[in-house]
């Protein structure tokens, strides 16, 4: 069920309402509920709209924002833009979504993965609509004469796993505002799982996230001005505060990347070129505890759906991580020979929009390997995703992504004296990405 949340901390919140997931049921051997009834009139149903083709929650994410996106299916011609910024608090636009697992068996068996824990590819899914939902909360005025605001993902901070996500037990996943700029917001969500036995809020939380969304006026596609943000409680200032901090931190980062490459990099890059000539030019005399970059990729591709896309036709960001997810898995478990176990997502940027009927191309590939801690090493993978037209003889990158992965340890105790290998570049522009990488990873 989905919920929204009146006050400022997730563990004491007040229901002010839920709204149920529907066409989901406790048994396999009992009869399907009737499915929700929707509002009078010429409105599409919820259930037919884009994007109600991938999880019962996401339908529920849909249909809770029903009243302010059924402006942006048809809003009323010539409307103005929103003149006048409004102020809200976080608490305003805060949701919770409640995953029923324990209780819910089609909703578990949805979710479940081989190790009996949570499909995270499904759950990046979840975790991009219900950011969609709380941004689009934030930035309506409420005010059906003005032109509704286009709510576009921008970029993926950071998702990390604190701990492994049982599909045995009710997940709840908490979102709110917490930073605003001019045209864009950032979003925190916090995914908490627990025993009955257990108190202790801190010890719940299972996976955070931080979304970027941006705002288009619908009519121009430009950037539009949203509503500001008045954080009330401590800790909402100190997140906005620490915002703030890392945005600077940032823009001071991207000005000096250039000079700092120049003046102090050339070494490390000469470096991990030598080992790379070895393999290209002696392949025998190779060291056989390392293994060329272009030997680790794998690819798929696929032509997008218009089940795939949101309600403003366009294919589901969410829906690109998973298939992202995915795939880098599976690049992680060649790679090692063993399964392995997902730990964050590093900042993603959504570079350009997937439309349906794209021709879709994934490509990934171990890009190094952190192997001084042989309790937990460390594969970081890259998934690009390329918008290829075959008409237009053309390939554009619409999104990056980075993985990190570790090796499951039940996995791990099978094998005796596990060793991944390390990773080496053939070009130069390989082994600029692998210093890249390894510098802003350093950072995190």
């Amino acid at each position: 069920m989905l919920m929204d949340m009146n006050s400022s901390s997730s563990t004491t919140i007040p229901v002010k309402g839920t709204i149920p997931v529907a066409y989901t049921f406790a048994s396999p051997f009992n009869n399907p509920p009737p499915p929700l009834a929707h509002s009078s009139g010429d409105r599409k149903p919820t259930a037919l709209w884009p994007g109600m083709y991938h999880s019962p929650l996401t339908t529920a994410l849909w249909e809770a924002k029903s009243n302010i996106l059924v402006r942006q299916l048809d809003p009323p011609k010539d409307a103005p833009p929103q003149t006048e910024l409004l102020t809200k608090t976080p608490s305003q636009s805060r949701t919770c979504l409640v995953y029923h697992f324990s209780s819910d068996f089609i909703l578990r068996e949805q979710y479940r993965d081989p190790w009996n824990e949570v499909r995270i590819g499904k759950l990046l899914e979840d975790l991009d609509a219900l950011a969609g939902t709380i941004s689009v909360k934030h930035c309506s005025d409420e005010d059906s004469t003005t032109r509704p605001l286009l709510m576009v993902t921008a970029s993926v901070d950071k998702i990390v796993l604190k701990k492994p996500i049982s599909v045995d037990t009710d997940l709840k996943i908490v979102g709110s505002i917490i930073w605003v700029g001019r045209s864009s917001i950032e979003i925190q969500l916090e995914v908490t799982q627990s025993k009955e036995e257990c108190c202790d809020a801190s010890d719940s939380v299972a996976l955070t996230a931080n979304f970027i969304f941006v705002a288009r006026d619908s009519k121009t596609k430009k950037a539009a001005p949203v509503n500001r943000l008045s954080p009330e409680t401590e800790h909402e200032k100190l997140l906005l505060e620490q915002c703030e901090a890392k945005n600077s931190l940032k823009k001071r980062k991207r000005g000096g990347e250039k000079m700092a490459f120049e003046n102090g990099e050339l070494n490390r890059l000469q470096s991990l070129l030598a080992e790379g000539r070895i393999f290209c030019d002696m392949p025998a005399l190779a060291d056989r505890d390392s293994i060329l970059l272009r030997d680790t990729c794998l690819e798929n591709s696929m032509i997008c759906q218009p089940q795939q896309r949101n309600i403003h036709g366009r294919i589901f960001g969410g829906f690109l991580m998973h298939r992202a997810f995915e795939l880098a898995f599976s690049t992680a478990y060649a790679f090692a020979g063993l399964v392995p176990y997902f730990l964050e997502v590093d900042h993603v940027d959504f570079l350009k929009p997937v439309d349906v009927g794209d021709f879709l191309r994934f490509k990934s590939c171990v890009l190094y390997t952190e192997l001084h801690n042989p309790d937990q090493p460390l594969i970081n993978v890259e998934v690009v995703a390329h918008v290829t037209r075959p008409e237009l003889r053309s390939s554009e990158v619409s999104n990056t992504f980075y993985f990190t992965f570790t090796v499951r340890p039940e996995a791990k105790a099978t094998k005796n004296g596990l060793k991944l290998r390390n990773v080496v570049p053939a070009t130069e522009e390989e082994a600029r990405l692998i210093l890249e990488r390894m510098d802003a990873d350093s950072l995190q």
